[in-house]
């Protein structure tokens, strides 16, 4: 056992060992005081089983964690020469199961060895990019302590082109420091007579008690089981998950021998797991990927988290999340505007929910006119621009339970548009120019038409060209007013397909009046504005009666 800390925790599973007929070396670290060591050997005096080796100062990573395990393991071998197996365990492992169960499973694997071994390029775990440079580099300086002058050591003999000599008969592996290993296997590796060659070379290795085992076990080992005995996982950044009394059914759900890192104040997984109570449990061999599933669902939580919910603990990166938000949804840019009941037909033919324009400069225009939405929303425009991003994620999140589709255009707050680009949930279908139309029936005088025309064309485009980055993960669909009116129903029938509509035709669709349209565009080419966002229209006659208009146009956004 290499401890360091909780010595009260050590003796009382040291003993336990004892009690089960299997003797003990403790190593404890020099670090300790004295005064803390003397009451740990005094609190175990009465265990001959248990006895302890020569003490060193280990630093996390060093050598001398490498050292102080060969000092305990000689003196295993030494004092108990009829062992079959050496366990190498913490301070904080914690037996899950019987002891016998572990010396019963061992009996049926008396020439196999139990450490993970795997070589550099195979290696899924590393942290901080170190592979096989770790094996041919030198390192100095502390990485816990010293991580600028570490970081400057590697980039510069990266730079200088350094590589040391690996010995000869050596292919670096890596792997779990806690193995279990044939008192063979680890008498052939401390009896070896290049050893002092070998120790030399891995005293200079970074992180060596993850790579000295598992290297010269490879040169000594009959019979390797590439994996670890002992129960632990770690997290994204390799750091390794803590185990609470609130784990005590993962725990007893793993089959596992042991675990780490188990709490020091874990009463409950100490006193059931140490305890004399029935188990209740099949010895199975240890199946640690039945609970694998559920880290891996709980890293994915933890890096991920749940798509559309936004908190303290965990805000997006942003460039990285392809979901912003909870579920799918649908937006419409210019139907409304060339249908003007194109609202209630969809309604009418799916299961959305159907806004109006939630982003309108004069207020938010909720389903069925509500004037506040569920989670406490407001339709004050001031409020959801303060920050239009959560207003849309938390009306997608407090709505998830249904589909939900707004309107949007030109003359809505565009502060939302790139944060709609960069969501895989967005389905967004666009008639460009389709404000046009509104704007041709709007009773204003032309001049103002043209200046409103001039200014919605230009937001509009910017508004295009960013659904047209590399970055966008939207679905967008584009058609510009010309080319959709060429054949609206293949259009229509495409959104449909895409949203799951249920209509088998649309004559329920009733399309603004046209009349005159054409010519309103030539007019505002004749006026010095070019309206080219709407594609390219036939010229329209001169003298072409214009219709009277019949929707009153409402004030846009940065309306002059």
């Amino acid at each position: 056992m290499l401890v360091h800390t909780a010595l009260d925790r050590v003796a009382q599973i040291a003993r336990m060992w004892a009690q089960s007929d299997c003797p003990v070396v403790i190593h404890v670290d020099a670090a300790v005081p004295d005064a803390d060591f003397a009451a740990l050997r005094q609190g175990l005096v009465d265990a001959p089983q248990v006895s302890f080796s020569a003490r060193h100062r280990c630093d996390w990573g060093s050598w001398e964690l490498v050292a102080a395990t060969q000092d305990a393991c000689q003196d295993m071998l030494r004092l108990h020469p009829d062992v079959s197996h050496i366990y190498l365990t913490s301070g904080s492992c914690l037996p899950l199961r019987p002891v016998q169960d572990l010396v019963a499973y061992l009996d049926q694997f008396r020439d196999t060895d139990f450490i993970e071994s795997v070589t550099t390029r195979d290696v899924s775990w590393i942290k901080g990019g170190l592979g096989l440079e770790r094996f041919q580099l030198h390192f100095p300086f502390s990485w816990k302590k010293q991580r600028r002058l570490f970081d400057l050591s590697v980039r510069a003999q990266r730079k200088l082109g350094v590589k040391r000599t690996i010995p000869k008969g050596i292919v670096p592996h890596m792997g779990s420091q806690w193995w279990c290993l044939t008192a063979k296997t680890l008498s052939a590796i401390l009896n070896d007579p290049n050893r002092k060659h070998y120790d030399d070379y891995f005293r200079g290795v970074w992180i060596p008690d993850e790579s000295y085992f598992q290297s010269l076990a490879r040169r000594h080992s009959d019979q390797i089981e590439s994996r670890s005995l002992t129960f632990s996982k770690f997290d994204h950044q390799g750091k390794p998950y803590v185990f609470y009394d609130d784990h005590l059914q993962l725990l007893r759900r793993s089959d596992s021998f042991l675990a780490r890192k188990i709490w020091p104040q874990a009463n409950a997984l100490y006193d059931y797991f140490l305890g004399d109570g029935p188990r209740n449990q099949p010895q199975l061999p240890p199946a640690r990927s039945k609970i694998d599933r559920l880290f891996n669902r709980a890293m994915e939580r933890r890096t991920k988290g749940r798509a559309g919910l936004i908190m303290q603990s965990r805000f997006p990166n942003k460039g990285v999340e392809r979901v912003l938000t909870a579920r799918p949804y649908a937006v419409f840019q210019g139907f409304a505007d060339l249908y003007p009941n194109f609202q209630t037909w969809i309604t009418r033919h799916s299961d959305f929910v159907t806004h109006g324009h939630l982003f309108h400069p004069l207020g938010v225009q909720f389903v069925d006119g509500q004037t506040g939405y569920l989670g406490g929303l407001t339709d004050d425009a001031a409020i959801r621009d303060r920050n239009p991003q959560a207003f849309l994620t938390n009306l997608l999140w407090n709505g998830r339970s249904a589909r939900h589709c707004f309107q949007f255009g030109p003359d809505d707050n565009q502060a939302i548009g790139p944060f709609m680009a960069r969501d895989g949930n967005a389905t967004i279908h666009v008639i460009s120019g389709a404000w046009a139309v509104p704007l041709f029936h709007a009773d204003i005088s032309f001049g103002n038409k043209r200046k409103i025309a001039a200014n919605l064309q230009r937001i509009e485009a910017a508004h295009l060209k960013s659904l047209g980055e590399r970055w966008v993960k939207a679905r967008v669909t584009v058609w510009s007013l010309a080319d959709y009116l060429q054949n609206p129903t293949e259009a229509l029938s495409q959104i449909a397909r895409d949203l799951s509509l249920r209509c088998d035709g649309f004559d329920d669709l009733e399309m603004a009046d046209m009349a005159g349209f054409a010519q309103f565009l030539q007019d505002l080419k004749n006026a010095g504005m070019l309206p080219f966002i709407m594609g390219e229209f036939p010229t329209a006659l001169r003298g072409q009666d214009t219709p009277k208009p019949h929707t009153k146009y409402e004030p846009r956004q940065n309306d002059t």
